[in-house]
């Protein structure tokens, strides 16, 4: 990145806003059935979230495709509550696969797409895709979604050998 505008190109920004991408992996000794039950459950989610995101108007159950949801989130339980918008694009329960679309909270698009597949070893390998624009904060969001979507994986591995899931 150039910071000095004299050394600027031509027709450049001096900030990359692109879209930014964090790919996440976590590997569950826990069969691919339980983990996505799991990642595919709003109670879950609050529990996973806890002390990081607060959620208002966040439905019960399982995600559903078509579902559009406007809720409120409070960072950390602590910032001043924010609108976001979720909508689930896909849940395709044989294929494990979850698409959504996101925005608010200072996001102007937050696209998601959570898989999980079974390993070698009869486990199961949950992978996060996140396509993050957020103008001249994109960058920061993206930190910020390698850093939400990694503390989801010791709270998610308590909940499956606890046989909650």
């Amino acid at each position: 990145m150039v910071i000095n505008p004299k050394e600027q190109p031509a027709g450049k920004p001096l900030i990359d806003t692109r879209m930014k991408t964090v790919i996440l992996q976590h590997d569950y000794d826990a069969a691919p059935e339980r983990v996505w039950a799991l990642a595919t459950d709003f109670d879950a989610l609050k529990t996973v979230m806890q002390g990081i995101v607060a959620f208002e108007g966040l439905p019960e159950g399982r995600t559903e495709t078509g579902q559009k949801c406007d809720l409120r989130v409070s960072l950390f339980d602590r910032l001043p509550w924010q609108p976001y918008y979720l909508e689930v694009l896909e849940c395709d329960d044989d294929t494990m696969v979850l698409r959504s679309s996101e925005r608010g909270a200072g996001v102007k698009s937050w696209r998601h797409t959570l898989t999980v597949t079974e390993t070698s070893s009869g486990g199961s390998c949950l992978t996060d895709h996140i396509e993050i624009e957020a103008g001249l904060l994109t960058f920061a969001f993206a930190m910020w979604a390698r850093f939400l979507y990694a503390s989801r994986h010791k709270p998610r591995s308590a909940l499956l050998a606890a046989g909650t899931f």
